[in-house]
């Protein structure tokens, strides 16, 4: 990952930690959370109903790629991390089956909001499992080189679902993405430089 706050230049190669760009994946669904909440506060069905669409789709790139390439990378490095990932993936599961659910379900009733709300309650704990134990216990069982090439399978297999990936927001200034990190309600983003502002913002 670069040191300045500046664009690449076209030739160069951008590459990160994978555990850095998932957590950049979490932190915009945080944003995407608090935005809902405040919507299903307000009582703004209709806005509550895009942003839940939003996480929805979110969620399913993200556990995608989770469970087709960073979870079988760390399932192998060591007995403790195999247990996490195993962890990872039965809580993957439940989260499927109530988005599954919450599709069927009209926005705005009473049912629809409580299983809302257990999903998001759900991946709350799940990226506080990861981010505090599981990814830790990564990168002291592996080197930087292997990380950022888990990274960059983690961002082509984003552009193969159609998802937006760093490259899709690369030439943004770092005040334009400050702008959208603020819109979007993405946490930590006073801290984040260039790179991790692109990682972490949606395009729109």
């Amino acid at each position: 990952m670069r040191r300045n706050d500046c664009p690449p230049s076209p030739e160069e190669h951008w590459t990160m930690d994978a555990t850095k760009l998932l957590i950049a994946d979490h932190n915009r669904v945080k944003g995407l959370f608090a935005r809902y909440k405040a919507a299903n506060k307000s009582k703004d069905t209709k806005e509550a109903a895009q942003l839940a669409a939003d996480i929805m789709e979110e969620l399913t790139v993200h556990t995608t790629i989770e469970e087709e390439i960073f979870y079988p990378a760390v399932h192998e490095m060591s007995d403790k991390l195999a247990a996490a990932v195993d962890e990872g993936v039965e809580e993957h599961h439940v989260v499927k089956i109530l988005l599954d659910e919450i599709e069927g379900l009209e926005p705005g009733t009473d049912e629809w909001t409580a299983k809302m709300t257990v999903v998001i309650e759900s991946v709350e704990h799940h990226v506080e499992e990861e981010e505090n134990e599981m990814f830790p216990k990564v990168r002291s069982s592996s080197d930087a080189s292997r990380r950022e090439a888990l990274g960059d399978e983690l961002e082509a297999r984003k552009a193969e679902l159609g998802a937006p990936t760093f490259a899709d927001k690369a030439d943004l200034s770092t005040r334009e993405l400050s702008e959208k990190a603020r819109e979007q309600e993405i946490p930590g983003r006073s801290t984040m430089d260039h790179d991790e502002l692109a990682a972490t913002v949606a395009p729109e």
